[in-house]
């Protein structure tokens, strides 16, 4: 059974492992960083693969990674159990010439990223992170400390602030970074300093911003934990310790951890689920075991992957906006998602073995399906579905103020969630 103390030391590691992830390139960094640990070997596209490599590899394709343990007693045609999620989150991302300002003030130029509660990036501090590209073609990772911060209007000069807050994406939503002119500062110099790089040499970057206020643990009895991006990091953390605590179980399949890059934008790019990226490994991961085309079809037949994203717990301010019967709440354990429409890719052979390893970690069960007059969200698991034809479950944990720049979780359901998705892997 789980202990209070397992369930903190669990969300205290996801915010050492949410501080070293505050981009998605960060993230994939920070999960190879881990398996290299736990002595799993990285491979590199470009490079060719070793032949019936057995143990722990992984590869990773931008703010993207894959891993995969190969047991002994693989074959040619052994299937593959995947435990998916995703890496970005929603927020502001850095435009061309960010450096800009007036009336004295710095700021960033900024784009929406995805769709995120504008109002909860107000009046924080907030950090840069990302991959800086250079003249000689090297990707460098760089993050500041608290940087930037998106100052509110006062409420003397907005009195019917608390009726209404609209912020125009354009106008009011550039934050200040400094004081002075934008002709006499660099914010990518900034950015730059931070990874020991000369600013000259940046050829191009992919770079956001992110709460730069630790995960914490709060509330009666330390039930809560709020932390950024929790979506989607909270399900990258469990797979990757998961994954990295199967790496000598020996199962009759290969355990498998996919995290994808772009997923609140749509997934369509080469490092988003929607790519070939997860393709590529399993066909080379299927190669080095000598199968050919009939065995590869074979081995997808008898796969299943497991889709891991946060849900949305009952809201008790708000009840009117969730289902009157399915109502998961934080702290009651991992949600099993549900569309009609299949929004998500449960179906009920999927549910079945949902709760069969659920019911293996000693997990508690609760359902998530959406009131049929708010629309529903979509997450990786039709689009693997799809690519692969592979048995697709969608889970996760439930939370509220999804989306917003600080998220907010059970911390019985971290653990949980990790509980499960070793039984899954490993099992």
């Amino acid at each position: 059974m789980p202990t209070a103390s397992n369930a903190r030391a669990h969300a205290d590691d996801l915010a050492d492992f949410v501080a070293a992830s505050p981009s998605s390139f960060h993230a994939a960094a920070e999960v190879a960083r881990r398996l290299d640990d736990a002595g799993f070997t990285r491979l590199e596209e470009g490079q060719a693969w070793p032949s019936d490599a057995r143990g722990g590899h992984y590869v990773v394709r931008d703010g993207a990674a894959i891993a995969w343990v190969v047991p002994r007693s693989a074959t040619a045609a052994t299937g593959v159990r995947i435990f998916g999620a995703h890496t970005d989150s929603p927020g502001f991302k850095l435009k061309p010439k960010p450096t800009t300002g007036r009336f004295g003030w710095l700021q960033a130029g900024v784009e929406v990223y995805g769709g995120p509660m504008l109002n909860s990036w107000l009046d924080r501090e907030l950090r840069l992170a990302g991959r800086l590209v250079l003249d000689d073609g090297r990707s460098v990772l760089a993050a500041t400390g608290p940087l930037l911060r998106l100052p509110q209007l006062a409420i003397h000069l907005d009195r019917e602030v608390n009726d209404r807050l609209s912020l125009d994406k354009q106008t009011q939503t550039q934050p200040v970074w400094g004081l002075g002119s934008a002709d006499s500062a660099d914010l990518l110099g900034e950015l730059a300093a931070t990874a020991g790089v000369d600013p000259g040499r940046i050829r191009g970057y992919d770079v956001v911003t992110a709460d730069a206020a630790r995960g914490a643990v709060f509330g009666r009895e330390d039930v809560f934990f709020a932390a950024g991006r929790l979506d989607d990091l909270a399900s990258v953390h469990a797979g990757a310790v998961a994954l990295a605590a199967a790496v000598d179980a020996e199962p009759d399949h290969i355990p498998m951890l996919a995290v994808f890059d772009h997923e609140e934008v749509g997934s369509g790019t080469r490092s988003g689920a929607a790519g070939p990226f997860l393709s590529d490994v399993l066909e080379r991961l299927w190669l080095g075991l000598g199968a050919d085309r009939e065995q590869q079809l074979r081995a997808l037949s008898d796969s299943w992957c497991v889709s891991s994203d946060v849900g949305h717990s009952i809201h008790p301010n708000y009840a009117e906006k969730h289902d009157p019967v399915v109502q998961p709440v934080l702290g009651s354990g991992p949600i099993l998602k549900i569309n009609a429409n299949q929004r998500y890719a449960t179906d009920a052979a999927g549910a079945a073995a949902w709760n069969g390893w659920c019911l293996a970690a000693g997990a508690n069960v609760q359902e998530f399906v959406s009131h049929n007059g708010v629309p529903c969200g979509s997450t990786i698991g039709p689009i693997t579905a799809t690519r692969l034809g592979i048995r697709t479950i969608d889970v996760g944990i439930p939370i509220l103020s999804m989306h917003s720049a600080r998220e907010l979780a059970g911390v019985s359901d971290l653990w949980d969630l990790r509980r499960v998705a070793q039984a899954y892997l490993g099992g």
